[in-house]
């Protein structure tokens, strides 16, 4: 939607991801848009690069957030909360109804 000002769809979702998410990581950003890894990869690595991102290292795993001390924080959340009103109904649903965390033994479902 917005690939035109950001200069990639791949960035574009990143940025989608993580700020409906609160974080992400480069292999759950690419399964859950179903694209490949290494382009996912080089984005997270292109926003970090340029301060949009920080990264914490969890484990074997790079978890990625929105840097906090970016100047134009602000304008770049609303933009891309605007872009996610426009996602198509399941996949607004499914990005941003977050399930992470098992669930108890023995709960119904």
């Amino acid at each position: 939607m917005i690939e035109g000002i950001l200069g990639n769809i791949n960035k574009e979702r990143c940025l989608q991801f993580i700020i409906a998410r609160n974080d992400g990581y480069a292999r759950e950003i690419s399964e859950f848009y179903e694209t490949s890894l290494s382009p996912i990869q080089n984005q997270l690595d292109n926003l970090e690069k340029n301060s949009i991102l920080y990264s914490e290292s969890k484990g074997r795993t790079i978890i990625y957030k929105l840097n906090p001390r970016y100047p134009f924080l602000k304008e770049l959340s609303a933009l891309i909360e605007k872009t996610l009103t426009f996602l198509p109904d399941e996949i607004y649903e499914k990005l941003v109804n977050n399930r992470r965390r098992p669930r108890r033994k023995g709960k119904v479902l």
